[in-house]
Order: structure tokens, then C-alpha cells, then sequence
């Protein structure tokens, strides 16, 4: 093959590789999709009344709380306890702390500081999951309680939240460290709320602990909640 021939393969194989390159990259990544997806969403808390029934085990100690908890900006969050029993100490340090750190981090304006954006974490694609949602690794920017170490599962089309899993980056208190948790999401009123928490850690002085919150909403974003 003489040289011009020669050339002229070489020119043909480059814009075949260049074409290949560009047709490849045309086709959307859907785990990236759904990330991006999620991040243009509008991540304001939504006002919200809710019961929310907690229960905690720790060896053969259990305890368990009901509370109506509710939240609006101008308010901030609120709960009153309507029904408890089971062990006084996990309902103090465990039950009651929770509800009592929620509060403290919404009336300091800290709640911004553990959205799932940008400012907070980094987020890793890392394909579609057997189940079918986009796996998406959480890499906390900083060491804080709010924020989770771990990986957060959504919808390929749209980008809904449905699950999230990992390790908070920072103990909440003194009482409670090594927190692991699963918290699962649901549309409800067009928005995406938390309906249900599982979590497990060290109690200080008395062991490993499991924790499960469930959510029973009457309103979210301004409007009654149909019963299902």
C-alpha cells in the first residue's frame, strides 16, 4: 500500500474511532441521569403533620414512643409525646434525644447544612442496581452529624429519592454513636418524604441498640393526606 492509500486508511480508521466515540457518549449514563434529575429538584422541607410511632431494642430492654410531630417554617418543628412505655433510659437517651436533636437542628438553621446537595456531599454514579434504581455513593464534605457516609438509591426516570443508606459521619450525642442507617422515601402530595427509619448504634453504658421510625402523615405541603 503506497503512502496516499496509506494516509487515506489512516484518516477513514480516525473518523470511524471519532464517530464511535461520539454515538457512544450521545447515550445517556442512567444513574448520572438520575442524579442529575435529583439535584434540580426543588429540596425544600415541605410543611408537614405527621405521627410518628418509635421503637428501640437494646438486649432485652425495649421501649417505644408515639409523638404527633409537625414543621413549618415559621415554626420550626414541633412534637408532642401522646403515648410511651418500655425502658426509661432508651426512651430518654435514645427516643427523646432523637426527637429533642431534630428540633435543636432545625431551630439553629442547621437542617440546610445535611440537604443532599452539592454544598455537602460529593456523589459518585455507580450504575443501576439489581432492584432496578440508580446507585449513587455519599461522600460527606465534612465531619458532622447530619451528614451520612453512604449510598442513596433513585428512580432512573425523574430522580425520586427511594432509599438511603450509610453511616452518620459524626456521632449525634454523647449517649449515641456508630449510627447506621436506612431510611425509605415515598411521594406523597407530590412531594418526596421520609416514611420510615431503621437505624442501629452504640449506646454509651449500654450496648448496641435498634432503632425504627415510622411516619403516618395527616398533611404534607399544605394539603390533607388521603388515607390508604
Amino acid at each position: 500500500m503506497n503512502a496516499p492509500a496509506r494516509s487515506r486508511r489512516l484518516v477513514v480508521v480516525l473518523v470511524a474511532m471519532a464517530l464511535g466515540a461520539s454515538a457512544g457518549a450521545a447515550v445517556p449514563d442512567p444513574a448520572d441521569q438520575s442524579i442529575r434529575q435529583f439535584l434540580a429538584q426543588d429540596g425544600t422541607q415541605p410543611p408537614y403533620r405527621a405521627v410518628r410511632r418509635l421503637e428501640a431494642w437494646n438486649g432485652s430492654r425495649s421501649a417505644w414512643m408515639e409523638a404527633v410531630t409537625a414543621y413549618s417554617q415559621s415554626a420550626g418543628f414541633r412534637y408532642e409525646i401522646t403515648a410511651e412505655g418500655g425502658s426509661d433510659s432508651i426512651r430518654n437517651r435514645v427516643l427523646r434525644a432523637m426527637l429533642d436533636g431534630e428540633r435543636e437542628i432545625i431551630a439553629v438553621g442547621e437542617s440546610a447544612r445535611s440537604a443532599l446537595a452539592r454544598e455537602n456531599y460529593t456523589f459518585q454514579p455507580k450504575g443501576i442496581g439489581a432492584d432496578g434504581l440508580a446507585n449513587i455513593q455519599l461522600t460527606p464534605r465534612r465531619k458532622e452529624r447530619v451528614l451520612v457516609s453512604g449510598t442513596m438509591l433513585l428512580r432512573p426516570r425523574g430522580g425520586d429519592l427511594v432509599r438511603l443508606e450509610g453511616r452518620l459521619a459524626k456521632s449525634p450525642s454523647f449517649w449515641v454513636k456508630n449510627v447506621d442507617i436506612v431510611r425509605i422515601y415515598e411521594r406523597i402530595n407530590g412531594v418526596v418524604v421520609p416514611v420510615r427509619l431503621e437505624s442501629q448504634a452504640q449506646v454509651r453504658f449500654l450496648g448496641e441498640a435498634t432503632l425504627r421510625m415510622t411516619y403516618r402523615y395527616s398533611e404534607v405541603a399544605g394539603r390533607a393526606v388521603k388515607l390508604r
